[in-house]
């Protein structure tokens, strides 16, 4: 009997035991996590912060995005589809002040009112090239042609342009270099006297492109027009004032004539640049 009593209590010593380690295992285990909870609290208040702390700058560059926006959306305005500043059309506006009221009344937009002023300045800007014999303007809408005679130029069957032209050429590249918009097309005509053929010159088409492209570049070098503005064309014989079939109709088929046109979209984009 005392020998089951010994037992009995030795078993329930050593389960005793054994529940004890189990609880400061678990107890252990429970430290730990409670640790690692604190930790990842820690860490995530951290992260929560620094998030914050990057969402308010985010806030902020778009605030201060949108306020540019707005800025520059006061400060640009559409014209007829393209975008230009305020003030360029305020300017724009002012030029129109120059131009007189009855001159315009056709225009409905305000591109059409710069296409009318540009024309309106251009031909105020040749009044000071005079016509007779040698020299005829003619003007179209918005085009003007200068048709130039030959022996004004050039010497006969030369392309070499010659000191004569000086004056005439001069006053044509201040009316070019007066609006930086401007195409200017310089075209070659002759006679339809056969050529003499050189090792320059072969043909009338030939004598037509090269006294046009000597023209462009005297006003380039010469007289610092812009060669983005200029095109030089050889029209040879093939479009005649008048017939050939006399000395005096065959020296007005031998011109130079330039061809000044106004490029309101151009003067558009250059005012959308500046």
């Amino acid at each position: 009997m005392k020998r089951i009593s010994v037992i009995l209590v030795s078993a329930l010593f050593l389960t005793a035991c054994v529940s004890k380690k189990k609880y400061l295992a678990l107890e252990q285990d429970h430290g730990a996590l409670k640790s690692e909870l604190t930790k990842t609290k820690v860490e995530n208040e951290t992260l929560e912060a620094k998030f914050e702390s990057i969402q308010k700058r985010v806030d902020s560059y778009n605030s201060k995005i949108n306020e540019l926006t707005n800025e520059t959306n006061a400060k640009l305005v559409s014209v007829d589809g393209i975008v230009i500043s305020e003030n360029q059309k305020q300017a724009m506006r002012e030029s129109l002040k120059s131009v007189p009221p009855a001159y315009m009344s056709t225009a409905k937009t305000l591109k059409d009112s710069m296409n009318l002023a540009l024309q309106f300045n251009l031909k105020s800007s040749i009044e000071n090239i005079e016509e007779d014999e040698d020299i005829v303007i003619t003007i179209e809408e918005t085009v003007v042609m200068i048709s130039i005679s030959d022996k004004m130029l050039f010497n006969s069957g030369s392309y070499k342009i010659s000191s004569k032209a000086d004056a005439i050429l001069q006053k044509i590249a201040n009316v070019i270099n007066a609006e930086e918009s401007l195409d200017v097309m310089i075209e070659g005509h002759t006679d339809n006297q056969l050529m003499k053929s050189s090792s320059e010159i072969k043909d009338n088409w030939d004598l037509s492109v090269l006294r046009a492209t000597s023209v462009v570049k005297k006003l380039q070098n010469d007289y610092s027009v812009s060669p983005e503005q200029l095109i030089a064309a050889g029209r040879s014989f093939y479009q005649p004032l008048t017939d050939n079939n006399t000395a005096v109709n065959r020296s007005k088929n031998r011109r130079t004539r330039i061809v000044i046109l106004p490029n309101i979209d151009k003067f558009f984009a250059m005012m959308a640049t500046k």
